[in-house]
């Protein structure tokens, strides 16, 4: 299966339109689905609506059985995926600090783009708020670097924490 990194399109007029239309389907199913409101994103913190992590959940499972469904059709090698190390002091820390700021801003990051589109004034103050947090984590970088890669744990897989095969 190509992707446009494998066929050298990351970076190019062609690469940005096709993940723009990508992009902008997402965004048009994600407000579709009623996360462009950050009431109906909060309420699940609530325990009023879990519709976002039924949606969420969904997806992931989707995703798991169409990965593993191509994978033994043959069309896709599941080690030619990037997976991400697992550093988990920053990683709990960082999940932290978005939960603490997805309950008090109503929002995620992507989500407050589909409220910006949509017209909430508030989405574009809360990415003001990401923005600017991210300016001061890289102002602060060269202090945190040793912290960034601090419960080094290497790729890890949920097959592999629980023991199952693929």
């Amino acid at each position: 299966m190509e992707t446009l990194f494998s066929r050298g399109l990351l970076g190019t007029t062609e690469g940005f339109a096709i993940a723009g239309l990508i992009g902008m389907a997402f965004g048009f199913w994600i407000e579709r689905a009623g996360f462009g409101s950050s009431r109906r994103l909060t309420d699940i913190f609530y325990f009023r609506d879990f519709a976002v992590f039924q949606v969420m959940f969904t997806a992931v499972v989707t995703a798991s059985f169409g990965l593993w469904g191509l994978s033994a059709m043959g069309l896709v090698e599941l080690d030619s995926i990037y997976r991400m190390e697992t550093f988990l002091t920053p990683q709990i820390v960082g999940g932290a600090i978005l939960g603490a700021g997805f309950v008090v801003g109503g929002w995620c990051p992507g989500t407050a783009f589909v409220g910006l589109a949509s017209g909430k004034l508030d989405a574009l103050v809360f990415l003001f708020g990401v923005g600017g947090g991210c300016l001061v984590y890289a102002g602060f970088y060269p202090q945190l670097a040793e912290f960034t890669s601090a419960g080094s744990r290497g790729i890890w897989t949920l097959q592999e924490l629980v023991g199952l095969p693929t």
